[in-house]
């Protein structure tokens, strides 16, 4: 293979660059961090971004023609928006790893709470776990450094963090079992973590309380646990509303990063102020007021957590030690060696606009140019991929700012094509809800399935089907039933013995096309191409499946076949 030197030198360039200014802003003269740096920027460009040297080729092709920004003009003899919104090919890379971290984090959440529900499990002396001579992990931390570290966390918190074996051993696994996870949760944070911060400082909350986000949900704000709770902080239905978070069959808003975060600092803020203890706190936010209560009458008054831990619901005597285990880890993750992927630049700026009129995340991937793989990380509430209008109701959609300017500016042209697109539709809505209900189908597990067959066979993911089904586990028993909501017909996928998918559409003469080369995905090739997403690619090509064929030909575009 032959690779451009240009592009290759461009892509080094810009991680050296990145890397050089954040050394300097912690230290001036930290050349031997500047060194580390730059060795990890290497490893980045190898690893992390994840592209082959062909697409390098591609992207220094299109870095020439991507310094001028093209307005963005509505045609007035068409249906369609026209628009040749133009990105920096590099920066796009940036934005397909941050956006894949964000949107493929759904799985995480099954791990952390079969990692909690694990603790909760083990063996038990005087109240407190005790691993098994099978569950100690062998992991080079003294027991004197640990206490050490965790007695000036103790220092520096109102929490109180006090060193016992058990704590020692969830640790342990931590670094070792779920070393990947507390790194894919380094790198997630960095999303979540400031909003989280500036929430609880405004009401004197402590800051390290952001780390409970983590063992609630893994920082996937489209969460779901079996018995209903969703979020990122893990809301009920009725403490939900308790907190004025708005659940429709359109809306979730204990999905809303923002939204919730102010709710559960609310909550905090009252369960802080029965009990006057954030120990007690923290467990009353996992097992309710009311257990906590019993447990102190229990064990004779007593109101120090770890006194009164023998006493709670099993689960809750693990989840106090993962928040206390993550928060360790996050705060001595550099003398671990975990290496969270390094937001170098101001991606994660947005803005917000309240809509005025219904409107789609297809229809705003099209006008201004956002994948809706991106609309769905950035506005997580919205179950149906449909932001309504309802008067008195003030319903947000966020972007961000580059793309939040070109909205704004053609506000009023934007809403007037919406609303044209929609007039030719009969109730949009209602329908697209029927059509989700119309294709639900309750499946009866046979033997020899397992969660990814099903979920191939249905064109849907794992954690999906998990979220569906309440499901903690991979596990499933012959005779169980699932609910599946399809997204492609199940005979058509389950009669293609072919996993790997080709184009089943003629390209017509003069059509944009990409052609699958080894190692791409619908989602690296919908980020090589502004304004199209995963599922234009399905629907443009009439694709059954995500898996696709070295040399098939894809249609870049709503042609005629």
């Amino acid at each position: 293979m032959v690779i451009k030197t240009k592009g290759l030198l461009a892509l080094f360039s810009l991680f050296i660059l990145c890397c050089s200014i954040n050394a300097q802003e912690q230290d001036s003269t930290a050349t031997k961090d500047l060194s580390e740096k730059l060795n990890v920027a290497k490893d980045t460009v190898l690893d992390t971004l994840a592209i082959d040297m062909q697409n390098v080729e591609q992207m220094d092709l299109m870095d020439a023609e991507s310094d001028q920004e093209t307005p963005f003009v509505l045609a007035k003899d068409s249906s369609r928006s026209k628009y040749d919104l133009k990105d920096n090919a590099l920066a796009a890379l940036y934005d397909s790893l941050w956006m894949r971290e964000l949107y493929e984090a759904n799985g995480l959440f099954d791990e952390m709470q079969e990692e909690v529900v694990s603790i909760s499990a083990s063996k038990t002396i005087d109240g407190n776990p005790v691993a098994t001579e099978e569950e100690l992990y062998v992991y080079d931390l003294p027991t004197d450094s640990l206490k050490a570290r965790l007695q000036k966390l103790n220092e520096k918190t109102p929490f109180n963090v006090v060193y016992n074996k058990s704590l020692e051993n969830i640790i342990k696994s931590f670094l070792t079992r779920k070393r990947g996870l507390m790194e894919r949760m380094l790198t997630i944070s960095q999303f979540y973590f400031p909003l989280f911060e500036e929430e609880f400082d405004r009401h004197d909350i402590p800051l390290e309380m952001k780390y409970l986000s983590i063992v609630e949900s893994a920082l996937n704000p489209k969460a779901r646990s079996r018995v209903g709770a969703t979020g990122l902080w893990q809301f009920m239905y009725g403490t939900g509303k308790e907190y004025k978070l708005d659940v429709t069959s359109y809306v979730d808003e204990r999905s809303d990063p923002i939204k919730s975060t102010k709710a559960s600092a609310q909550f905090l803020s009252k369960l802080y102020r029965i009990f006057g203890d954030w120990d007690l706190a923290l467990a009353a936010y996992n097992s309710g007021p009311g257990n906590v209560n019993k447990a102190i009458r229990r064990s004779g008054g007593h109101r120090n957590y770890w006194n009164i831990r023998r006493n709670l619901p099993r689960e809750t005597a693990g989840y106090v030690p993962a928040f206390l285990a993550t928060m360790y880890i996050f705060e001595y993750a550099d003398e671990h060696e975990l290496k969270g992927k390094r937001a170098d630049r101001p991606y994660f700026e947005t803005d917000t606009v309240h809509v005025k009129s219904l409107i789609t995340f297809q229809q705003i991937s099209e006008l201004v140019g956002v994948s809706e793989e991106e609309l769905m990380v950035l506005n997580p509430s919205y179950k149906l991929k449909v932001i309504p209008y309802i008067e008195g109701k003030n319903y947000a959609l966020r972007l961000p700012k580059k793309a939040m300017g070109k909205f704004v500016n053609n506000e009023e042209q934007i809403y007037a094509h919406v609303k044209k697109e929609l007039a030719s539709k009969e109730s949009p809505l209602p329908k697209l809800v029927k059509q989700a209900e119309a294709n639900r189908i309750r499946y009866r597990v046979r033997s020899g399935d397992f969660l990814g067959k099903i979920a191939e066979r249905y064109g849907v993911r794992v954690s999906q089907l998990k979220q569906w089904n309440g499901l903690r586990s991979n596990n499933l028993s012959i005779g169980q039933r699932l609910t599946i909501y399809p997204r492609n017909s199940g005979p058509s996928v389950a009669n293609n013995k072919d996993r790997s998918t080709t184009s089943n559409v003629k390209i017509p003469a003069g059509a944009k096309t990409h052609t699958v080369k080894s190692g791409d995905s619908l989602w690296t090739i919908s980020r090589l191409y502004p304004g199209v997403s995963i599922d234009n690619l399905k629907k443009w090509n009439k694709l059954n499946s995500s898996k696709l064929k070295p040399g098939t030909k894809l249609k870049l575009c709503e042609c005629p076949s």
